[in-house]
């Protein structure tokens, strides 16, 4: 049974429970045996990227990842603020006031360290148990609380020429046939940015939707988000992702096992513990182990290549944190 990470680039306008289908179909035409599978967490359908699938063992990870740092790319239309903070809602909001580029490039620094945001009304959030996109389309309207969150780094991405990634999907963002994309009426804008891209690398919990509202806020106009694309999930980024399309092509020639990185691969942040196999079989009873020499932390104990377990290494001794069963 595979056990490890396929790390998908998730194309716009499927959520992360269709990627996990698409996966789990993958493995039933590569002839894989029955397999667990999960994903380190979850990325809106209107968004594209990493998206990290955990097999097997690898999906006792899967906290972890939803815990780890990711960067983002997003752009953001100024002039327009949605119910949904994204292209797909309703227009709540307009302004015909455009920030310049030095404009947007001073205001960063007040959102980036530790920040308190609102949350979407229209997020996975529970709420008395059902999430808050659920409540919000049936006509609720939601209280939504503050919370802390930390954006390590904000830029502004540099402008690139015709025919790049970026531009192509910064000129879907900008196609006017879309009656919400219509120019507002009024008196015409200020010379200024209609858009801009910028990168974020932020916390757990972060939503780039609600940064991107409270930044065109800031800024004395609204605005939404019209392309958001993860780049990095942890140690996930995407040189090492494959589209959903490449993982059925390979899952057809029955090489799949080529496509899925090892259970350490998520792991790289945390210190190897060579341990004998006499040492691993106690791990893997969920014994202590004594005597190790190692510094105090979590580390990842090994029986020559075969991962073992997570243990938290003390003064005392070595305790078991979640263990593999390979």
């Amino acid at each position: 049974m595979l056990s490890g990470w396929i790390i998908l680039d998730k194309p716009v306008g499927i959520g992360s429970t269709q990627c996990v289908s698409a996966v789990k179909r993958a493995l039933r035409e590569a002839g894989e045996p029955k397999t667990k599978v999960g994903h380190g967490g979850t990325l809106d359908p209107l968004a594209s990227g990493v998206l990290p699938i955990a097999l097997g063992e690898a999906t006792k990870l899967a906290g972890r990842m939803l815990d780890a740092t990711k960067q983002y790319e997003f752009t953001i239309r100024f002039g327009e603020e949605t119910d949904t903070l994204d292209g797909e809602g309703e227009l709540v909001a307009a302004s015909t006031h455009r920030p310049t580029r030095a404009e947007v490039e001073a205001i960063l620094p007040r959102f980036t360290g530790p920040i308190e945001q609102v949350p979407p009304a229209y997020s996975a959030l529970k709420i008395a148990g059902k999430p808050a996109y659920a409540r919000a389309r049936a006509g609720e309207q939601l209280d939504m609380k503050p919370r802390a969150v930390t954006i390590h780094d904000l830029k502004i991405l540099p402008r690139m020429g015709r025919g790049t990634a970026r531009s192509a999907v910064e000129g879907l963002a900008s196609q006017t046939d879309d009656p919400l994309h219509q120019p507002v009426a009024g008196p015409p804008p200020r010379s200024g940015e209609d858009q801009i891209t910028l990168a974020a690398t932020v916390s757990k919990g972060t939503y780039i939707r609600s940064l991107a509202r409270d930044i065109a806020r800031a800024l004395e106009t609204v605005g939404h988000v019209t392309m958001l694309r993860r780049t990095r999930a942890g140690p996930f980024d995407l040189a090492r992702a494959i589209s959903l399309d490449k993982l059925a092509e390979i899952a057809k020639a029955r090489t799949l096992d080529g496509a899925v990185l090892p259970l350490v691969a998520g792991l790289d942040d945390i210190p190897a513990l060579p341990v004998t196999p006499e040492q691993a079989a106690l791990l893997r009873h969920g014994q202590h182990l004594s005597g190790t020499p190692a510094s105090p932390g979590l580390h990842l104990a090994m029986d020559g290549e075969t991962p073992v377990a997570l243990v938290e290494v003390s003064a005392i001794d070595v305790r078991v944190v979640r263990g593999f069963n390979l």
